[in-house]
């Protein structure tokens, strides 16, 4: 394995490509790895293809190079005349990868002449171009005024949608007299600020504190957002609720209708009056949770707000916050898994095609494909076929690349066209197929001579005939098409001269009439023979012969020829 850090592009867009060749040579697979900055302008460079294969840019071209991704979407491309591969387009990380880190963009590099596979990996980094930012502008938190020095009350924490160092990294708060602001590491890596409690509070002596929040990332300057803690001091209340239980783990099939019940959480309060009445609401919450789930405040049920997608997200996390009329609350987590249902018909993308395939050739590729399922499990398993009985094989190559091959050499005279079509079926229940149709044409090669319809002609002729008169015809055809059965005639060297045949007949080289070019004399010539011959229009050209034999008669007369 080889790391190499390429140089800066000349417009300094300070884009790092890093390449990893792993040379399987047993399985004839190569992997290559570049990383790229995020938000890099369309065409930006990011490597020199040909230089990283081992090839000269000449031969990307003769080899037909292409750069494959999974569906119909590119985000790079080559440059044939330096070998150079760019950006197409600007990459959001975040569009593109959402929350997942490190953010793999996958693409396969074709070489058509011969089909060769190479894998190819781009690796997204993130910038920091975007800031923390509170999904509410104000957070509300209830204190006991009995509540004792060192105790922790958790904040809600800022979202931000870059990754990695990039993302929030720290908390601060306003400075004051009763709190101090303690950052923790969540074993989902995530920071969560905690208000942890300095001085004892006085409802009496200060009814409510408003604090300000700050979260900062860990760009370089960091970027930050803000938003405002009101503490609303409240008086005794020495119950806090209790949840039956503090995890609660549930499976959602994806095609659950909206308005569908997902749990009901249920909490107690040993309190009396308002300090035991009850109110549940999301805690902690980001934008997918809110916008995939409602809880009813009184009942706890939590239902769904839209149709779930397992291809899009699999599973969430949900904090729920139990709170009494006394300003004390506690929190249980809901696991929410979602099922996934074949509701994903399998995807083809045709990569390259070739429609006319010459006879005679031996194993030819006709088409190369990729085929896809989003789905999971069995239900994103997927098999591809064509129809039996056809000179063709489907041929896997790599990460559901296929290609399409014929068996052996075809016949155009036997059959000029095949109509193929490409089934890909998953294994999930239902199973859902996708069909592609193909044709694909046999192109002609001239491997058929003309041949005569008779191999000889006898044609009778009266004497004192008048010169140029149409005597006869050959006729000849060719299996071929085109170019390749079209025949010319022509009258081939007689082995005896005597006598001489250009004297006797002539004949037509388009459509085998023969003609006599002088008046023939019964008492003078009463038969001779000529050898014609037919030549198609091919490449090389093919030809055959055919004997003809003329009898000169006169009326009244028997002929004395023998032959």
């Amino acid at each position: 394995m080889m790391e190499t850090r390429l140089p800066k592009a000349p417009e300094k867009r300070q884009v790092t490509a890093i390449i990893f060749l792993l040379l399987l040579w047993e399985a004839g697979s190569a992997t290559i790895k570049y990383s790229v900055l995020e938000e890099r302008d369309s065409g930006s460079f990011v490597a020199n293809l040909a230089k990283d294969l081992g090839l000269g840019v000449g031969e990307l071209v003769t080899r037909g190079a292409r750069i494959l991704s999974k569906g119909n979407k590119q985000y790079l491309q080559l440059e044939w005349k330096s070998g150079n591969l760019l950006l197409k387009e600007k990459l959001d990380r975040e569009e593109l990868c959402g929350d997942t880190d490190p953010c793999i963009l996958h693409f396969q590099v074709l070489l058509k002449n011969p089909v060769q596979f190479i894998q190819g990996e781009l690796q997204l980094q993130d910038v920091n171009d975007h800031a923390p930012e509170f999904l509410e502008n104000e957070i509300l938190l209830k204190i006991s005024e009995g509540s004792h020095p060192g105790t922790l009350f958790p904040l809600k924490i800022a979202q931000d949608l870059d990754v990695g160092s990039n993302t929030v990294q720290n908390y601060t708060i306003s400075t004051n007299s009763h709190f101090h602001l303690f950052t923790r590491n969540h074993s989902d890596g995530k920071k969560y600020p905690e208000l942890v409690l300095d001085q004892a509070l006085d409802r009496e002596e200060q009814s409510q504190l408003r604090l300000t929040l700050t979260a900062l990332d860990g760009g370089s300057p960091p970027r930050t957002g803000t938003c405002q803690v009101l503490i609303v001091i409240v008086d005794i209340n020495d119950n806090a609720p209790e949840f039956a239980q503090r995890l609660y783990e549930v499976q959602v099939p994806e095609n659950a209708p909206i308005g569908s019940l997902v749990v009901t959480v249920s909490a107690t309060d040993l309190d009396a009056g308002t300090h035991g009445e009850l109110s549940y609401s999301f805690f902690q919450y980001s934008n997918q949770i809110i916008q995939a789930f409602e809880i009813n405040s009184i009942t706890g049920e939590i239902r769904l707000k839209k149709v779930l997608d397992f291809e899009e997200i699999q599973s969430y996390h949900v904090e729920v916050e139990a709170s009494d009329g006394g300003g004390l609350s506690e929190k249980c987590t809901v696991a929410i898994e979602v099922m996934d249902i074949n509701d994903n018909a399998p995807e083809l993308t045709m990569s390259l095609l070739i429609s006319d395939i010459p006879e005679n050739s031996p194993e030819t590729v006709v088409a190369v494909f990729g085929i896809s399922d989003p789905d999971s499990g069995n239900n994103g398993k997927i098999m591809c076929s064509i129809q039996d009985n056809l000179p063709f094989l489907l041929k896997p190559t790599v990460e559901n690349f296929y290609t399409l091959l014929t068996e052996g050499a075809l016949d155009r005279e036997r059959r000029a066209d095949y109509n193929i079509t490409i089934t890909v079926t998953d294994l999930g229940t239902p199973r859902l197929k996708t069909e592609h149709s193909i044709t694909v044409r046999v192109s002609d090669v001239n491997d058929n001579a003309p041949a005569f319809t008779q191999t000889s002609y006898t044609l009778f002729v009266r004497e004192n005939n008048s010169p140029a008169l149409h005597i006869g015809s050959v006729s000849a055809t060719d299996r071929d098409s085109g170019t390749n059965a079209q025949v010319t005639y022509s009258l081939l060297p007689p082995q005896d001269p005597h006598p001489p045949l250009a004297s006797l007949v002539s004949i037509n080289a388009d459509n085998g009439h023969l003609f006599a070019l002088r008046s023939l004399d019964y008492e003078a010539l009463q038969a001779f023979e000529f050898r014609v011959g037919v030549t198609d229009r091919g490449s090389p050209a093919l030809s055959s012969e055919a004997l003809v034999r003329v009898l000169v008669w006169c009326p009244g007369r028997p002929s004395r020829a023998t032959w």
